[in-house]
């Protein structure tokens, strides 16, 4: 799946906007609006559902709370999400592997793709493997060729579906690497730069870092190369038939009634369109823009993300 990024602002799907602006102007929420965010607090998720609850309360006039509510790979929040009336005053910010991925691993899934309303994507990511420049490493084939000679590599990941992106990285490769979970994309980091890690997944929090020289960009874990190192060779070119960047995603619970769910949508479109807004600066400072798509198009985009997190799955049982 390709994302679309516009540099600056996303271009809105105005078609589909246009069809809901009838029943957008009709519907107002009968109180504040909570935001749940599905991570902890100073990631990107959150950074990205803070400044949306502002910038909307800002250009709507209406109440938005933000609330975090971590755990369980994001499942925690869409969990609690479900309890909620479906009545526009709940919604969630999260990460695509968490409505994809996760229910997939559970050994009771606590949702499906089903369940929910899809609101609207906010950003897409810039996925990749890193690691620290002095290592002297210049891309995945140098890592490759460390561990086939005999080096031990321990790999950074955040979440599940990459650690079993690692495992699929090492048997295509026929080699050996090591998957060390940990709190979010900040500690892989955090843990390459100290040394406890030799490489690590990160999702767009490494631009920086790459840019001053202080990391490289081992590969992009995308379907693109990544905005800040368009050099760094895609996953496929060893082996790797998945990709495994994330879509931030707005969502609320199934059955959302049309007037609310245009309404949402088209505020939320309005802030992604406005190059001023914090929601829209973070967004290309992190990850290279707002990504905008909504309605059918989301909802199916979502579908087809659960079929390839259900084929990665079957990979790594092989």
């Amino acid at each position: 799946m390709g994302f679309r990024f516009i540099k600056g602002a996303t271009v809105g799907l105005m078609v589909a906007l246009m069809g809901q602006s009838a029943a957008a102007d009709g519907w107002t929420p009968s109180g504040p609006i909570d935001v749940m965010i599905a991570f902890r607090a100073g990631g990107g998720a959150d950074t990205l559902g803070r400044a949306l609850a502002e910038d909307l309360s800002a250009s709507r006039g209406w109440e938005f709370i933000p609330q975090n509510l971590p755990g369980r790979g994001g499942s925690t929040m869409a969990s609690e999400l479900l309890t909620k009336p479906a009545d526009g005053l709940t919604i969630g910010v999260t990460v695509e592997p968490s409505i994809a991925y996760v229910p997939q691993v559970a050994q009771k899934p606590p949702y499906s793709v089903d369940d929910f309303t899809y609101l609207s994507t906010l950003a897409g990511s810039q996925t990749g493997l890193i690691a620290k420049a002095d290592r002297g490493w210049e891309s995945l084939a140098d890592v490759i060729a460390a561990a086939k000679a005999g080096e031990q590599i321990s790999v950074g990941a955040m979440a599940p579906n990459l650690a079993d992106g690692t495992y699929v990285i090492a048997k295509n490769n026929g080699i050996e690497l090591t998957s060390v979970m940990v709190q979010g994309g900040r500690a892989g980091l955090n843990g390459v730069v100290a040394g406890d890690l030799d490489i690590a997944w990160a999702a767009g929090i490494q631009a920086k870092g790459v840019e001053t020289g202080t990391l490289v960009s081992l590969a992009s874990a995308e379907s693109f190369p990544l905005a800040f190192s368009p050099d760094a060779p895609l996953l496929s070119e060893f082996g790797v038939p998945f990709t495994f960047g994330t879509r931030f995603l707005v969502i609320a619970p199934a059955n959302l009634p049309e007037d609310a769910h245009a309404a949402l949508a088209a505020a939320i479109a309005d802030i992604l369109n406005d190059p001023d807004s914090k929601t829209s600066q973070f967004a290309q400072r992190a990850f290279g823009g707002t990504l905008s798509i909504q309605g059918e198009e989301l909802a199916a985009s979502v579908r087809a993300a659960t079929e390839e997190a259900k084929a990665l799955i079957e990979a790594t049982s092989e």
